[in-house]
């Protein structure tokens, strides 16, 4: 307690807290959502199964897109990036030093979920357990690392975006979402493959929004309207005032039931096994829309909730919680697990039939035990996340001894090494999340999954001690 409260006042006044507490609560909603929908049963040789009860929920599907958040992680996370790289800049580093920075944070607990999985997977193994069961259960602990994958194609191109960011402003996402579109109708025509791009063009509109948000509240940012024209689309600041939050909230429901009503977009944001189109995998045009009403609730509640931030407890609490943010994130669905296979053991696992008066019920049971079992986990694991700390001021490195010319190679080289890493990491969670969920693997995770990520991590984590900076 005395720490967070020596954080809480060594809080800087230029510290959005509002976005802070919308990453703290996202998450929250995410494990809370994910445990509520669990429909949990016996297969045919008696081993414990669970499922998402959405299918046999519809009612329950217009209430997805107020509990689908992963959008406002890439609000947050563009916000976030924009002030973070800024800021490296200033204290004289790169966009390759800040991107390394960036690596620690959002990496090292995952290297630590993918190592504990891969190291209890080989001694259930070597214990006899089946094959394809382990597989079935790293499956579905290692669910989170899709959206992690998905975070770590944004995150490279931060400098990228940014730069576009600045120049065109608004006009960014607004071609982004276009190309959205265009993906959508591929998958109209059945070619689902060309939707593909959609994962980046979708996931990257929202992150264009941040920057413009974080924009909106630097006092030295300059808007972008040519000599006696408005800025229009091209501004480079969010419209924050609550006109322009009913605006988006009005607008985007209305795009949304549209789009979902007489439209070909499915109610549910949230995937569900058997839709012919999918809002979220890749994120469609309806799911933007459903974005953009999220944006104006956030816009309408964000001066109350920034004074109720100025008070110790709450801005405790959400320090505490974004400490450990992705920590909680990676292990809920493993504590999950664990919490089944307890009661499964003791014999205690209730299974009743989803939408039953018994399966509601237990939902309140359910939900404190899986609190109970990811605060043990968070209290062991968390501090690997919590001692990650913001990255000191890159410094630019000592030149080589072969001059100017060396110089650029060496960065070029660092700069290489550094995106080739994250394309690593990211192709070793793609592996992992295609790969069949009862195939029988050695450590629960392809080979070439295991490896790409070791190399990748491995890699990053050798230019963040300096090895990079040698001549």
């Amino acid at each position: 307690m005395g720490r967070l409260r020596r954080l809480a006042e060594a809080t800087p006044a230029s510290r959005n807290r509002y976005l802070d507490m919308l990453r703290a609560l996202a998450i929250i909603l995410v494990v809370i959502g994910h445990w509520s929908v669990v429909d949990i049963g016996h297969d045919a040789n008696g081993q414990p199964t669970a499922r998402s009860a959405l299918p046999d929920l519809p009612w329950a599907y217009p209430v997805t897109w107020a509990v689908q958040v992963m959008p406002i992680f890439f609000l947050v996370g563009g916000y976030a990036n924009a002030a973070s790289l800024t800021s490296h800049l200033r204290r004289g580093g790169d966009a390759t030093g800040w991107l390394l920075g960036r690596s620690a944070r959002l990496l090292r607990p995952t290297s630590v979920l993918i190592l504990a999985l891969a190291a209890v997977a080989l001694a259930a193994r070597l214990g006899g357990a089946d094959p394809s069961l382990i597989r079935t259960v790293v499956y579905f602990a290692t669910i989170p690392l899709w959206f992690l994958a998905a975070y770590l194609l944004v995150v490279p191109l931060t400098p990228l975006m940014y730069a576009l960011h600045r120049r065109y402003g608004l006009l960014v996402p607004v071609a982004l979402a276009a190309l959205v579109a265009v993906g959508d109708l591929t998958r109209e025509l059945h070619l689902a493959d060309a939707a593909l791009p959609n994962y980046l063009f979708g996931w990257l509109a929202i992150h264009q929004v941040g920057f413009a948000w974080y924009d909106a509240s630097r006092k030295d940012a300059t808007d972008l309207p040519s000599r006696g024209r408005r800025a229009g689309l091209r501004t480079r600041r969010l419209p924050l005032s609550r006109r322009a939050g009913w605006t988006a909230l009005l607008g985007g429901l209305a795009v949304a039931v549209l789009l979902t009503g007489p439209g070909p977009y499915p109610v549910s944001m949230i995937n569900i096994p058997g839709e012919r189109l999918n809002n979220a995998a890749p994120p469609s045009l309806a799911l933007l829309a459903v974005s953009t009403a999220q944006l104006g609730v956030l816009l309408l509640l964000r001066q109350p909730a920034q004074r109720w931030l100025r008070r110790d407890r709450p801005w405790m609490a959400v320090i505490a919680v974004n400490s450990v943010v992705l920590t909680v994130f990676l292990w809920h669905l493993s504590a999950a697990i664990l919490a089944i296979g307890a009661l499964n053991a003791v014999g205690l696992l209730p299974t009743p039939a989803v939408g039953s008066a018994a399966w509601l019920a237990w939902r309140i049971p359910w939900l404190l035990m899986l609190g109970v079992v990811l605060a043990v986990l968070v209290a062991i694991l968390g501090p690997v996340e919590a001692r990650t700390g913001r990255p000191p001021a890159a410094r630019q490195p000592p030149p080589p001894p072969d001059g100017r010319a060396g110089r650029r190679w060496w960065a070029i080289g660092r700069r290489v090494l550094t995106v080739a890493a994250f394309v690593a990491v990211v192709f070793a969670l793609v592996i992992n999340a295609t790969a069949p969920r009862a195939a029988p693997l050695l450590l629960g995770l392809p080979v070439a999954a295991l490896v790409a990520y070791l190399a990748g991590a491995g890699t990053l984590r050798l230019l963040r001690s300096g090895w990079g900076n040698r001549g």
